[in-house]
């Protein structure tokens, strides 16, 4: 995912220069006078900018602010590093691509969220993993590297979000970016987040890919560059054989900077104010309380729980709720919280007549084998995430662009990953990439470290349904393709007695998942939006030294799962999208 999902922007000339350059001194957001003092050591009480949350965008700020000398950083952690001991191997739970759902199914890295139970499924209360770790769900996800269509961001600069559209970030997508097939058009060959495909070359990948191109789909040899639709191989943020999260990409470069300073371990519980200027933030560590101040700007990174949360509990959010919690209302936004989106997704599963998927590398003997090499070589099975083929397609005639999504494993997953696989099957991860469902999430009280109530409506359009309908459908064509003849045993899931449309809806309603993509939350648009919570320079309205730099800014959901690195000229765009497929159980 994305994600990622994701989505993670910075200034205009900062995000020109994201390469290795130094920002230049004209850039806007170095143009503001400069109180603080950049010696940074431990009784430095104020920096130039304070960043909260080392995720996906987090950990890109730190870097690229901190390139000015003159400016100093300090970027606070809920969570822990992502290293024990400095050491890769140590953190193979976080590090070795194919051990994802080990992070995944606890609490160790991952705010472990849940939601509301559901009304249109069931009433299932849904699971929303997101990291709390240096580089955020980017050291949890699946690593897929997808940016979405371009006439996303073109919808997100009529929505409101001016500069936003395709034209203005694809070189910023670019430069970002170090493709292992070379720079072109879309790609870029000089960045500091690498993007590999996939090496096992499994003949069920290519098999899937096969009969996609039989039932009627094109293949794409980039589904990021001219042509998103179609099937083909997918983009991975995988690095020599490991996961190549934000934290290594931009995070740990940046660290021997002396004006940079890292926390861990802790919470935010407020942002400090002095009337709408916002002036630092409170935190707790080590059982302490704590403040920081901000000479420049505090830069809200959280992501879409965690960002909007801590907008409310400071006092910024619909007046009425806030009264409910006793909180003092320092500027009435009715946006935050509201306009949660989400991208579900749902199996479906066919045994598999020959002895080739992963179900064996899932037995004990063979998971110390493969992890023994990846320890010892990072290389073999555990080296990559599996989701290495894919594909997009339309729902139906009349859909602009695809808004189906494909991820295609040679295995089985039950539960997140939480239950091992039981036979060898191979599976489809499938869903719509633009659902009309929209929720929010609210505080549950004023206790910082109390969850909030996570509500995001899923299912509740009629073309909610209509589409999951289309999903299942439509990889049952792919899979009933003569490519697949050789390998094709008993459909598993759905099963065969769902065929009607009633019993696909009520399989899709006891079995679709979260494909842990929130955001939109914090909403970008124009000063007319009674809705928005930022303006496109992700300054949130009504204050100043306050920005939002995450996935909860977007709009609208992207057509994809989006985990990337993307710049604008002339202001603070740093846009996290966590994201991408998360979910598959574990070698």
């Amino acid at each position: 995912m994305l994600c990622f999902s994701s989505s993670v922007r910075l200034t205009s000339s900062l995000c020109r220069y994201i390469g290795v350059q130094r920002l230049p001194n004209s850039c806007p957001l170095l143009q503001q006078p400069r109180h603080s003092s950049t010696a940074v050591n431990k009784s430095t009480a104020s920096y130039s900018y304070v960043i909260v949350g080392a995720g996906s965008a987090g950990c890109v700020l730190a870097n690229r602010l901190s390139e000015n000398a003159s400016d100093s950083v300090l970027l606070l952690e809920a969570g822990p590093k992502d290293k024990q001991l400095g050491s890769t191997r140590l953190s193979w739970k976080i590090h070795m691509p194919a051990a994802l759902t080990y992070n995944l199914c606890d609490d160790k890295y991952n705010w472990f969220y849940h939601t509301l139970p559901q009304a249109h499924m069931d009433g299932r209360v849904m699971y929303w993993p997101r990291g709390r770790v240096w580089g955020g769900s980017s050291s949890l996800n699946a690593m897929v590297y997808i940016r979405g269509h371009a006439e996303d961001y073109n919808r997100w600069q009529s929505e409101g979000a001016e500069g936003w559209g395709y034209d203005h970030c694809l070189p910023y997508f670019r430069k970002a970016q170090t493709h292992e097939l070379g720079a072109d058009r879309y790609r870029g060959d000089d960045g500091p987040l690498h993007v590999t495909r996939g090496k096992t070359s499994h003949p069920l990948h290519h098999t899937f890919i096969e009969a996609g191109q039989q039932a009627g789909y094109p293949f794409t040899d980039d589904m990021n560059g001219f042509q998103q639709e179609g099937v083909g191989w997918m983009d991975m943020t995988i690095h020599r054989g490991k996961r190549w999260s934000t934290a290594s990409a931009y995070l740990r470069p940046a660290l021997s900077r002396p004006n940079l300073r890292t926390e861990v371990r802790c919470m935010v519980t407020r942002i400090l104010f002095d009337g709408t200027q916002a002036r630092g933030v409170e935190y707790q560590q080590d059982g302490q309380t704590k403040k920081v101040f901000a000479d420049k700007e505090v830069i809200l990174s959280g992501g879409a729980i965690n960002s909007p949360q801590l907008l409310l509990l400071s006092g910024v959010g619909n007046a009425d709720e806030l009264r409910k919690h006793d909180i003092p209302v320092i500027q009435h936004l009715p946006g935050v919280g509201c306009n949660l989106q989400d991208h579900l997704e749902i199996y479906v599963q066919h045994r598999c007549t020959q002895p080739i998927t992963l179900y064996k590398a899932q037995k004990p003997f063979h998971m110390v084998k493969i992890g023994l090499e990846w320890l010892l070589r990072f290389t073999g099975y555990g080296a990559t995430a599996h989701l290495e083929s894919g594909g997009f397609i339309r729902s139906r005639p009349g859909v602009p662009h695809p808004d189906i999504q494909f991820h295609f494993l040679p295995s089985q997953v039950i539960d997140h990953g939480r239950v091992k696989s039981k036979i060898e099957a191979f599976q489809v991860h499938v869903g719509p990439m633009r659902s009309t469902s929209v929720g929010w999430l609210k505080l549950k009280s004023r206790d910082p470290f109390a969850h909030p109530i996570i509500q995001p409506n899923y299912l509740s359009t009629d073309t909610d349904m209509l589409e999951f309908r289309q999903c299942i459908k439509l990889t049952r064509e792919i899979f009933a393709q003569k490519a697949f003849d050789p390998f094709r045993g008993p459909e598993v899931q759905p099963g065969p007695a769902v065929q009607s449309d009633a019993e696909i809806d009520a399989f899709v309603r006891q079995k679709a998942d979260s494909a842990y993509h929130p955001s939109c939350t914090c909403k970008m648009g124009s000063a007319s939006d009674s809705r928005a919570v930022v303006d496109p320079a992700l300054r949130v309205f009504g204050l100043q030294g306050l920005r939002v730099v995450d996935a909860s800014v977007m709009p609208s959901m992207l057509s994809g799962i989006c985990n990337l690195v993307f710049c604008r000229r002339h202001k603070l765009w740093i846009l996290g999208i966590f994201a991408q497929s998360t979910r598959y159980h574990h070698l």
